[in-house]
């Protein structure tokens, strides 16, 4: 794979929003990686709905705690993590190849003890209207997808 991205999505509640990042990573050739516990199966038929008949081509990859994941993970890879209460928008971030880019839940983010010991890794991707809470999580993974293949270099 030309930029070896990974798109961790901690503890993922709706089926649909799973689907299509998954699409989408099949589409960049890159890996996702699920945090249990998921609020649905993987054989959820709305997951499967919104990977369409790609979900069988996905690189993914199911882990059963966010401790079992970094055991499992290079130590010193690269991550960065996305949040609205990131101090920093992301266009300040420097991706390098094989980041790990971790996505809270739909409805709480990011575990607060994870952001707290990556304040520095912490950021946000910039909304102009108060009145929007967070922007779909779907849209977000694609946003920073494209951004670091963007910064990395196409094919």
């Amino acid at each position: 794979m030309p930029h070896d991205l990974n798109i961790v999505l901690v503890e993922p509640e709706i089926p649909m929003n799973t689907g299509t990042i998954g699409r989408l990573c099949l589409a960049t050739e890159t890996t996702l990686h699920l945090i249990e516990p998921m609020g649905f199966e993987i054989s959820d038929s709305k997951l499967k709905r919104a990977g369409l008949d790609y979900w069988k081509f996905i690189q993914v990859k199911i882990y059963p705690n966010l401790d079992n994941f970094f055991q499992k993970i290079p130590p010193d890879a690269p991550k960065i993590f996305f949040s609205t209460k990131g101090k920093s928008e992301f266009f300040e971030h420097t991706f390098k190849k094989n980041s790990y880019m971790f996505f809270g839940s739909e409805t709480r983010g990011l575990p607060k003890s994870l952001l707290e010991s990556h304040r520095d890794s912490t950021y946000r991707i910039p909304q102009y209207d108060d009145r929007v809470r967070s922007i779909n999580i779907a849209n977000a993974v694609g946003i920073a997808v494209y951004e670091a293949i963007r910064q990395l270099g196409y094919k």
